[in-house]
């Protein structure tokens, strides 16, 4: 069986489990863990459906880095809510699932799952680091279209998107990119620049939208390609030029935000999956047992074990 790593964008995952399975079944002591059923729901489908020998769970240090804020400050702005007691801003995370993370984490430990992240960075930097450094096929597991920049055939790197749902998930390769947007992988981050994304407060380049942006990329290659053009007067309508040269601020560090990070100092973990051992399965039933994970740990369990044997 040939080795297929499987990148987890949790946070992207452990929300769509929150929001898509009913808060019905809670702990004994009344805590609601729908997201930690969901997840392990998510995990035991992911590994019977693709198979992976490698799994990774990559975790939102921060999921809002201040050096990225600092070069674009409308970044994220409105998943900020301000705390009253103590001030610091956090993301919107609902309290019900804030307090289910310790849980999650437990629940990944469990299945002999590492957890990855890096201080000041996303998850989406760790994913980007550790499916550049693999040598293996990747698979990354996200509703987030901006990961499709990792996006690789050569290299056998793809996205599993799960922004339709889970009974409809949708393998991303290069063709798909650029059926679907007009670009290559490798053109999406600039793609995503001039675009701008309202859902991560980029504001992209105004009067410059998908097709604007990918009839730019196919006739100029990247945006340094783009901006040399427009300064030079060439290959596109004046109209067009004064857009690009108004939004130079922007465009100077806009891509550093968009970008993910594919070269952070962190090695790839030890991630193979193993059948969970008598130890760990009874690691695993205690925890389902103290939290109600019953129906749902089990299966994953199964799904880990079946996927390394």
């Amino acid at each position: 069986m040939t080795d297929r790593l499987m990148l987890l964008d949790t946070a992207s995952l452990y929300f769509r489990a929150f929001y898509g399975v009913p808060d019905k079944v809670k702990a004994p002591d009344g805590t609601s863990v729908n997201a930690a059923r969901g997840l392990l729901d998510i995990i035991a489908k992911l590994v019977s459906a693709y198979a992976p020998t490698h799994v990774v769970a990559c975790w939102d240090d921060d999921w809002r880095p201040q050096w990225r804020v600092e070069l674009i400050p409308s970044y994220k702005t409105h998943r900020v809510v301000e705390l009253v007691v103590d001030g610091p801003d956090r993301e919107d995370v609902p309290d019900p699932l804030e307090a289910q993370l310790p849980l999650i984490r437990e629940t990944l430990t469990v299945l002999g799952i590492p957890i990855v992240g890096v201080a000041a960075h996303e998850a989406d930097d760790v994913i980007g680091t550790l499916a550049t450094k693999a040598t293996t096929p990747v698979d990354i597991v996200t509703g987030d279209r901006d990961l499709f920049q990792l996006v690789d055939d050569e290299r056998d790197v793809r996205v599993i998107y799960t922004a339709r749902g889970m009974s409809n998930l949708e393998v991303v390769t290069d063709a798909v990119v650029v059926r679907k947007y007009g670009v290559l992988p490798s053109q999406y981050a600039d793609f995503a620049t001039m675009r701008g994304d309202a859902s991560d407060g980029l504001p992209g380049v105004t009067g410059v939208g998908e097709k604007t942006a990918a009839t730019l990329l196919q006739a100029h290659g990247d945006l340094a390609g783009i901006r040399a053009a427009a300064e030079a007067g060439e290959g596109m309508s004046a109209g067009i030029r004064a857009k690009i040269i108004a939004a130079s601020a922007y465009l100077d560090v806009a891509p550093t935000v968009v970008e993910v990070a594919r070269n952070l100092d962190i090695p790839l973990p030890e991630a193979r999956l193993h059948p969970l051992d008598d130890y760990a399965r009874a690691a695993a039933d205690d925890l389902a047992s103290r939290w109600n994970l019953g129906s749902s740990m089990a299966p994953a369990g199964a799904a880990v074990t079946a996927a390394a044997s």
